[in-house]
């Protein structure tokens, strides 16, 4: 209803002269801006609540493409990473990410919690959003940088260690270095430039997945003398439509980065986001049909997630045909890095390091070529000092993790699965399910 005529009566009669509809205009009080303000503050809640499914998308690849036994730890671990990332983010991260610069744009504190500033719900705050529109959006970010680590280090990790490492990892490395970048740290000032987080969140995610793989080690009878044999996830349709929803939630995670409902802006950025993926999965078929002699399914839908991880970037200062060639540049990409890893005994059942860090690392550095507002050598600055702080903080935790409570299960444990050694459980009770491996 529209300002100041709340409990009138309908108008049934003109007054002075003026017609019901001028008298309805007269009572409006709700300027432009405020009507900008509320529809954008609206697009942007209905974008993280598309950034919230992601972890659904997460959680069902993420099961899908590994072992029926594990299924029970695999999402035990996505249900539990969302809580730590939201109430993390709200004690400290938050206040890490976009509090005040307290040295030389490196670090930011804003106080333990988080409590709107005196004009917090007004256009005075930023405009397009209210203070707590900001946080809930950033915080369904928070997680996924974790989440994308479940993924890399599943069927051997105990469940423990990796609480742990995800609390630590969300509450100060992913905040600190999106201060960097979004909270106008050093590397924004230097000129870097990271649309929504192909470094900042997936590089993040990535870099931490890399150091917990080599830490952890292969799964028990992934290489035998030498060879890797192969080990199948039980769920396709699992993967495929987990790979579905987080393609539904990058238009959430990406559109809702243009910070307001701008229509230029958030049309553009919805139709590089799909022309990527698209193009991410025609050339990761492609790939993939040459290499191994077939058609790989699993690798179709990481060359999805491989474009949409090498938009993120810069989604919204690209065309949309250099949009595709990124994209299908990172399908090329994944597919080789997944043949890379095997051939080096890195062991990630579900392509975690080749999409989000590989393409991460792509996605940024293809801001620097194909958009004519920013050059590369500041991309290349913000991969690598992400990489420098990321991967030997995770390197040492794991490691840490490792020394002290122990990471990894049993032998005994892996085979039997984790859902009854861990959690005393079983995803799919009643059905046969042949522990050969």
């Amino acid at each position: 209803m529209l300002a100041g005529l709340e409990g009138s009566p309908p108008l049934l009669f003109a007054k002075n002269g003026a017609s019901p509809m001028e008298e309805a205009a007269a009572a409006a009080t709700v300027t432009v801006e405020e009507m900008q303000f509320w529809v954008s503050n609206l697009w942007l809640l209905m974008a993280a609540a598309l950034v919230f499914l992601m972890h659904l998308g997460f959680a069902c690849i993420e099961s899908g493409l590994t072992r029926a036994k594990n299924t029970v730890n695999i999402l035990f671990k996505n249900v539990s990473i969302v809580a730590i990332g939201l109430l993390t983010y709200a004690v400290i991260g938050f206040s890490l990410m976009y509090g005040v610069d307290v040295w030389r744009g490196v670090f930011g504190w804003g106080g333990l919690g988080i409590a709107p500033p005196p004009m917090g719900m007004t256009l005075a705050y930023h405009g397009h959003y209210t203070f707590w529109t900001d946080f809930i959006f950033q915080a369904m970010f928070a997680a996924t940088a974790a989440t994308i680590v479940s993924g890399a280090v599943a069927e051997r990790i105990r469940v423990g260690p990796f609480l742990v490492f995800s609390a630590v990892y969300v509450a100060i490395i992913y905040p600190v270095v999106g201060f960097w970048k979004w909270g106008g740290g050093w590397l924004d000032h230097y000129g870097f430039y990271d649309f929504a987080g192909s470094t900042i969140v997936h590089s993040v995610g990535g870099w931490g997945a890399l150091a917990g793989v080599l830490v952890l080690g292969p799964r028990t009878g992934k290489y035998v003398s030498g060879v890797s044999r192969p080990i199948m996830g039980h769920s396709l349709p699992l993967a495929t439509l987990g790979m579905f929803f987080l393609w539904f939630g990058w238009f959430g995670f990406n559109g809702g980065s243009v910070l307001s409902a701008d229509p230029g802006s958030v049309s553009l950025v919805f139709v590089t986001t799909a022309l990527a993926g698209a193009a991410g999965v025609i050339a990761s078929m492609v790939t993939s049909w040459r290499a191994q002699g077939k058609p790989d399914l699993s690798m179709l839908l990481n060359g999805a997630l491989a474009g949409l991880v090498g938009i993120t970037a810069g989604a919204d200062s690209v065309t949309p045909m250099s949009a595709a060639i990124i994209g299908a540049i990172a399908g090329v990409l994944v597919v080789f890095a997944v043949l890379s890893m095997d051939r080096a005994r890195l062991d990630d059942p579900v392509g975690a390091v080749s999409v989000h860090l590989v393409c991460g690392i792509w996605g940024t550095l293809a801001v620097g070529l194909f958009s004519p507002d920013h050059s590369l050598g500041p991309q290349l600055v913000g991969v690598a000092a992400t990489g420098a702080l990321c991967f030997p903080a995770a390197l040492l935790m794991f490691s840490g993790l490792k020394a002290t409570v122990g990471l990894r299960v049993s032998e005994v444990e892996e085979l039997r699965g984790l859902d009854i050694t861990e959690h005393g459980m079983e995803a799919y009770a009643g059905f046969e399910i042949w522990h050969t491996s």
